[in-house]
C-alpha cells in the first residue's frame, strides 16, 4: 500500500523539462565583432588584390553569422569599400592611407565575404568583388570644374606615361625603370589642357646608361632584389607645354614567406603574346579603373568552392530578406507617444561619403 502511495505521489510531481538556451542575438553591422571580421577581411582582399589601390571600409552592409558547432562559426558580410591614393604596391599601411575624395573621382568596391571563425581566430574562405567609378554627371554636380577619370587606353594618358616615363629614365643615374601598369588618368579641359596620369614601375637590371644601348635587353629584377615603385605625371598641353614627373621607389620588400610569387600584390607575369606595350592588364583596357577583381577562394581553406560561396550568399540574403520583412510585420503594432524604434542593426555607419 505504501508503496503504491509513493508511486501516485511520484506521478504527481511536475515535471521540470529543460529549455533550451535562447540563441544569440544577431550581430549588428557596427558591433566590435563585425568591424573585426570586416578588418580581416579588408585586408585579405587587398593582400590578393593585383592591380591599382588598396581599399578601405567605407561601410558593412549585412553580416550574417552560421554556426557550425561549439566556438565555430561561418561568418557572410556585404562590403562596401572605397578606393585610397595608396598604390597596392606601397608598404604603407592601410590604415595610413588616404580615402580618395568624391571630387578626385571616387571609385566603390562590391564585396561578398565568406570567413571562418574557430576558437576566436578569424580566416578569409572566400571573397567575391566587383568595383565601379562614381558617374561624372555626381561629380559634376558637386565639381563642375573637376577633371574625370579618362580610359587608360586613351591616346593621350598613353603619350603622357610614355613621355613622362622617357623623361625620368633620361635624367636618373640609377636603374632604368619599365612600366608595369597605368593605375588612373584624367584630362582637363579648361581653363587649359592638361592630363594627369598616376602609374607603377619596377626596376630593372639595367642602369638608365646602359639601357640607351640595348633597351630590350633591360628585365625587372629577379624576385631577391625585386624594386617597385610609383609615378605621377602631368603634362599641360595648352596655353603653353609642359611636362612635370614625380617617381617614388618602395626599395626592396620581403613578402610573407606564405604568399606565394603570382599572388603577389602588383606582381603580374606577362605570358607570351600578351601585348603589354600600354602598361594594361587585358581586363582594364578601355576602363578608368581597375577591377577590384571578381573572385578569389583561399587555397588552404576548407570551404573555398566559389560557386558554394554564392549558394550560401543567396541563401544568407534570402533569410535577411524574410527577417525585414517580419520586422516590417512588427513595426506596425501601435506604440505609445514618444516611442523611438532602435536603430536597424544592418547597414551600418557611413565612415566617408556615400556613392
Amino acid at each position: 500500500m505504501k508503496a503504491l502511495v509513493a508511486l501516485i505521489l511520484l506521478v504527481q510531481l511536475p515535471i521540470h523539462k529543460a529549455v533550451p538556451a535562447a540563441p544569440p542575438a544577431p550581430l549588428g553591422c557596427d558591433d566590435p565583432e563585425s568591424e573585426a571580421a570586416a578588418e580581416v577581411a579588408v585586408n585579405y582582399i587587398n593582400g590578393h588584390s593585383h592591380h591599382g589601390y588598396k581599399f578601405a571600409l567605407n561601410r558593412i552592409e549585412d553580416i550574417r553569422v552560421v554556426p557550425q558547432g561549439p566556438n565555430n562559426d561561418i561568418i557572410f558580410l556585404e562590403l562596401d569599400l572605397l578606393e585610397t591614393k595608396c598604390p597596392i604596391l606601397s608598404p604603407t599601411p592601410l590604415a595610413n592611407c588616404t580615402v580618395r575624395s568624391f571630387a578626385d573621382h571616387a571609385v566603390e568596391g562590391d564585396c561578398d565575404v565568406k570567413l571562418q571563425k574557430v576558437d576566436g581566430t578569424l580566416s578569409v574562405l572566400a571573397s567575391k568583388c566587383h568595383s565601379h567609378a562614381d558617374s561624372g554627371e555626381d561629380i559634376r554636380k558637386v565639381c563642375p570644374d573637376c577633371p574625370l577619370l579618362a580610359s587608360m587606353n586613351n591616346t593621350e594618358v598613353l603619350e603622357t606615361v610614355s613621355a613622362a616615363l622617357n623623361d625620368y629614365n633620361s635624367k636618373t643615374t640609377e636603374s632604368y625603370l619599365r612600366l608595369l601598369e597605368i593605375g588612373r588618368a584624367k584630362i582637363q579641359y579648361q581653363p587649359g589642357h592638361v592630363v594627369i596620369t598616376e602609374f607603377a614601375v619596377g626596376a630593372t637590371n639595367c642602369s638608365a646608361e646602359e639601357a640607351k644601348a640595348n633597351v630590350g635587353a633591360c628585365q625587372l629584377l629577379p624576385e631577391d632584389q625585386s624594386n617597385f615603385g610609383f609615378c605621377t605625371a602631368v603634362m599641360v598641353k595648352r596655353p603653353s607645354q609642359e611636362l612635370q614627373v614625380d617617381c617614388q621607389m618602395y626599395g626592396h620588400q620581403v613578402p610573407a614567406p606564405d604568399t606565394p610569387l603570382l599572388c603577389r600584390p602588383g606582381v603580374t607575369y606577362i605570358h607570351p603574346g600578351q601585348d603589354t606595350s600600354a602598361g594594361l592588364a587585358p581586363s582594364a583596357a578601355g576602363f578608368t579603373n581597375h577591377n577590384l577583381g571578381l573572385a578569389h577562394n583561399n587555397p588552404v581553406a576548407s570551404e573555398s568552392s566559389s560557386s558554394e560561396i554564392l549558394r550560401s550568399m543567396l541563401s544568407a540574403k534570402s533569410v535577411t530578406k524574410r527577417a525585414v520583412a517580419e520586422a516590417a510585420q512588427r513595426d506596425k503594432v501601435p506604440r505609445p507617444v514618444g516611442f523611438v524604434p532602435p536603430p536597424p542593426p544592418c547597414p551600418g555607419k557611413i565612415r566617408h561619403f556615400d556613392i
